[in-house]
């Protein structure tokens, strides 16, 4: 019998997003990912939307591979016209992160220009989830598929998708627990070893990143310390640089 769930005949491949992620990891020990958002319900307003493009490009100079733009309005601040702007400016793969529901969204986020969007598993069925994922590569989309705890590592089971965010927060809480990077520390452990696995929010120091890098995680998502900081680039830089550098 039937149970809806939509298996692919092939597993999901790694894609050109994660591929530039995947090379910077093994250069540097992990990707650091620039997450630009307007404003999140945690932190209030965090850059101006006309002053991302800018800071986003200024970003990919200091060396980030690859840029993440959360489009979603009411919470985030963000918009379809931030991500377009930002792809035409930034020169880099760009990762749109929204609450993403339909087909018509992941068409959109082409019209925008991503290279890649975010499916939160807490957010959907996973039948749901496994017709976005293969809807998102059919139409040229990498999927990073978003979990948070076991019930939504459940959903991604036996769907093939080799791409997942560990959200160290619970977005159905819009981000505001106190979460830290314990989460990635103790979900990854869990998940299969050709994962190429994202340790998201909560990332605020070079530690953190050390710490997500020794739990497993290739790449962090950080946009709060970056976006906070009275230089972004330095940040980016120290951040990036971190799993080289030595503790203390």
């Amino acid at each position: 019998m039937s149970t809806g769930v939509y298996i692919p005949d092939r597993a999901f491949p790694y894609g050109i997003f994660t591929n530039i992620l995947m090379k910077r990891s093994e250069e540097n020990g992990i990707a650091v990912i620039p997450d630009i958002k307007c404003k999140s319900p945690a932190e209030g307003d965090l850059i101006p939307e006309d002053d991302a493009p800018d800071l986003a490009a200024e970003l990919v100079e200091a060396g980030a591979p690859v840029i993440s733009v959360v489009t979603e309005s009411e919470h985030y601040g963000g918009s379809a016209k931030l991500l377009e702007r930002i792809a035409r400016s930034a020169k880099a793969p760009v990762l749109r992160k929204d609450f993403i529901k339909c087909r018509r969204q992941l068409e959109e986020s082409v019209e925008m220009g991503a290279s890649a969007v975010l499916l939160i598993a807490s957010m959907l069925e996973k039948d749901t989830l496994a017709r976005l994922a293969e809807d998102a590569l059919m139409l040229g989309l990498e999927p990073l598929t978003e979990i948070h705890g076991f019930e939504d590592m459940e959903k991604t089971r036996d769907l093939g998708l080799h791409f997942i965010g560990i959200n160290n927060r619970n977005i159905l809480r819009l981000e505001t627990d106190e979460g830290t990077v314990a989460t990635t520390e103790r979900l990854i452990r869990y998940l299969p070893e050709d994962v190429f696995i994202v340790s998201e929010s909560s990332i605020q120091s070079p530690e953190d990143v050390r710490r997500a890098a020794s739990a497993g995680a290739k790449a962090v998502l950080v946009g709060t310390a970056i976006l906070k900081s009275p230089d972004p680039a330095e940040m980016y830089r120290m951040l990036a640089d971190a799993s080289t550098t030595p503790d203390g």
